[in-house]
């Protein structure tokens, strides 16, 4: 079979819609899981009553209780956003794994 030289097979394929949307979302989700972090870590410090001298950051127990729930809840988000976004991103064009294999690769 001859091929000429216009031919582009990669023109066949059809387009596929670009991917930087969910990459903005991973981004967005680590952000998340960030806030996540600090917010826990804050929250155990009050607990501990291990906070910085400086007295706008001082934080009664109570609260500091309330800011590690938010912070491990916004942490745990945070990850879960940031799994579904690779996993979008990834989309379905390679092979067919199982998912017990993709939960390896990830």
């Amino acid at each position: 079979m001859k091929l000429s030289d216009s031919f582009d097979p990669r023109s066949l394929r059809p387009k596929r819609p670009g991917r930087w949307r969910w990459r903005f979302a991973a981004a967005l989700a680590a952000v998340i899981a960030a806030f996540g972090i600090l917010a826990a870590m804050a929250g155990v410090a009050a607990l501990l009553h291990r906070q910085p001298a400086a007295g706008v950051m001082h934080i009664e127990p109570g609260a500091g209780g309330i800011l590690l729930a938010i912070g491990l809840f916004a942490l745990w988000l945070g990850v879960m956003f940031w799994r579904a976004a690779r996993r979008r991103a990834r989309g379905r064009d390679g092979l067919s794994l199982s998912p017990r294999l993709m939960k390896k690769r990830d």
